[in-house]
This record gives C-alpha cells, structure tokens and sequence, in this order.
C-alpha cells in the first residue's frame, strides 16, 4: 500500500469522566498524539454543560467522550445527554467510554445517535486510535460490548464496526517493549526506566533505538518532518493492525458482513 498521511486530522476532544486518574490517563494518551487535541475535562455533566454553555461556536469539541458508568443505573438519562449535546453542538461525534457495559446502555446510546460505546479495558491505550476510527463509521463497538449484546436486534448495534486488533510486532521482545511502554507510553526519563528494569542505561538505549527500528519497518504511514521519534513510536506502538488484513481487522457484528 502507498504511504498515507495519517495525521492529517486535529479533533478537539471533551472529555467527561467522574473517575479523576481515568480522566487524567485518557487525556496523556490523547496528548501523545496530534491528531486529538483535549480541550477541557469534567469530572460531571454539570461541569461539562457550564463549559459547552460559555463556550463560543468556533471553540466547540467535535468528539465528546462520556463516562458511561456515570449513568449505569439510568440509561435514558445517557440518552437525554447525548442528545442534548447534538442539539448543542453540530456534527459532533459522542463516544461512551466505560468499565461496565448493559446492552440497555448500549441501547440508549445508539438510539441518540452515539458514535460508539468502548469499553476501557478493551481500548487501552488506544484511544485516539478509537476515536480517530469512528469518524469513519457509523457506530463503533469494542468486543466485550458486541458479547454483551450478542443477542440485541438494535440496527446501528447489528451493524457496528468492531474496532481492529492492535497491530502486532512479531520481532518485539518482551523485554523491548517493556522499555518502549516505560519510556515511550510512560514518559519515564531512560536512566529511571533502566533502574526499574534493572539494566544499565546503555542497555535500556539499546532496546529503544531496535524498538523504533522494528516499529518503522511495519509502517508505511507518512508522519510530519517536525514529529519527534517519540511521537512516532507511541502511534506505532498503539496503532490498530492494518484494516485490509481480515485476520487483524475490525468488522461488523453480523457474521454475514465478513
């Protein structure tokens, strides 16, 4: 395939979680990448409409990523959020993001017209990979939300797009990527990380640089001139498999679509 420019995009993203460290950890791995750009965080919907309310059209998120378990026991509150917030802001995509899932949640955030329902222990480090994918489908779904509503006759749930796998680097030790989540996914300066793994520092260098090498050999994207080495191996590393490869991609939940 030819090389394409894969971060040619910049989404502003909202993010409302009342889990304060799940909040923080999405928006570091969103900053990771330049492709979403977190422009304010609430730990409520109060706090969240007291933004989108002062906020002038222009400054408005496109994605808008909800803690679904905030309303777990209340779906059709789930709905009355998601779609006050596309009567509010136009063509804006929402996406649930979750520890638990019920298909009655899944339900409410098809029918206000979601973006997706992601569950976090599925996601991961991926995030802005996921958010990216789905605003290129209708509805996007993780795999532990289509074996919860395996038996749902929902169309948009029927017809959702599973997010890929994580493309897979065969020739990564496991000693090397655990140097390449500390330093890289972490942020954590070489000679820490070296003492955490319990090697010298020259070591620890040595497993970067072959990390970077054996990512960029898998890769035909194109990145900008003025993206850092770290910048490219934390989307390498977090990158989804290649979506023309039916064995690593996503797909619909309908076996008759594969």
């Amino acid at each position: 395939m030819p090389p394409v420019d894969i971060t040619n995009i910049n989404l502003k993203v909202l993010i409302m979680d009342t889990d304060f460290y799940a909040m923080q950890a999405v928006n570091s791995y969103l900053a990771w990448d330049r492709r979403t750009r977190v422009t304010h965080m609430s730990e409520s919907p109060e706090q969240m409409w007291a933004y989108i309310d002062r906020t002038p059209l222009a400054e408005l998120p496109d994605v808008v990523v909800l803690d679904s378990d905030h309303w777990r026991a209340m779906p059709q509150d789930l709905y009355a959020n998601i779609k006050r917030l596309h009567d509010r802001i136009d063509e804006v995509n929402v996406l649930c993001l979750g520890r638990v899932v019920t298909p009655e949640l899944v339900e409410a955030a098809a029918d206000a017209g979601a973006g997706g329902f992601l569950l976090k222990h599925d996601v991961r480090l991926q995030i802005a990979w996921a958010i990216v994918y789905a605003m290129r489908h209708d509805f996007v779904i993780t795999s532990s939300v289509a074996a919860a509503c395996e038996g749902v006759f929902h169309p948009r749930i029927f017809r959702a797009r599973r997010l890929p796998e994580q493309r897979d680097y065969p020739e990564l030790t496991d000693r090397i990527r655990q140097a390449i989540r500390l330093c890289v996914v972490e942020g954590m300066p070489a000679h820490l990380a070296a003492d955490e793994m319990g090697i010298s520092l020259h070591t620890i260098r040595g497993y970067i640089k072959e990390g970077y090498r054996i990512m960029e050999a898998y890769d035909a994207n194109e990145y900008p001139v003025d993206m850092t080495p770290q910048e490219k191996a934390f989307m390498r590393f977090t990158a989804f498999a290649d979506e023309h490869d039916p064995d690593k991609a996503g797909g619909s939940t309908n076996d008759a679509d594969h």
